[in-house]
C-alpha cells in the first residue's frame, strides 16, 4: 500500500559548536503514509547532512490534524561519542546506547533501602546481600 516515500525539509538549522551538534526542526510531507518511522527520518537526515544515522537523535514527532504532514526535532551530532556525552539519558535509552539496569525496579528499591541503614564500606556489602526469604 505505502511505498515509504516522503519529503523531508530541514527548517531552522542551528549550529551548536559547544555541544558538537546541529539542532533543527524537521518538516515531513507524507500523503500516502499514516506516519514516518524515526529510523527512516534518521536515514534521510544522515544522507542530507553527510553523517551516520546512529549519531542522529529524533524526538517530538507530531502529526498534523488530517494527516499527511508531520513535524519533529532532531540533533545531528558530529560523532557517536559526542551523542553519548551530551544527549539526554532518556533519548540514549530509546536509541539503545545505554544498557538497561541488571536489577528490576523493585530490587533496586530494596537495595537502596538496605544501603540507607548502614554507613561506610558496609554499603557495598548491603548492596550485594540478598533479601530475606519468606517461608
Amino acid at each position: 500500500m505505502s511505498d515509504g516515500k516522503f519529503v523531508l525539509y530541514a527548517r531552522k538549522v542551528l549550529n551548536n559548536p559547544l555541544l558538537h551538534r546541529r539542532q533543527l526542526q524537521v518538516e515531513l510531507i507524507h500523503p500516502d503514509m499514516a506516519n514516518v518511522s524515526k529510523t527512516a527520518i534518521k536515514d534521510k537526515l544522515a544522507a542530507l547532512f553527510k553523517s551516520k544515522a546512529e549519531a542522529i537523535s529524533v524526538y517530538g514527532c507530531h502529526t498534523k490534524f488530517g494527516g499527511g504532514r508531520s513535524t519533529c526535532f532532531a540533533f545531528v551530532y558530529e560523532s557517536l561519542d559526542a551523542k553519548k556525552k551530551y544527549e539526554q539519558k532518556c533519548l540514549l535509552k530509546r536509541d539503545g546506547h545505554v544498557p538497561k539496569p541488571a536489577a528490576g525496579r523493585k530490587a533496586r528499591k530494596e537495595i537502596k533501602g538496605r544501603q540507607k541503614k548502614v554507613r561506610g564500606i558496609a554499603k557495598a556489602a548491603a548492596a550485594k546481600a540478598g533479601g530475606k526469604k519468606k517461608k
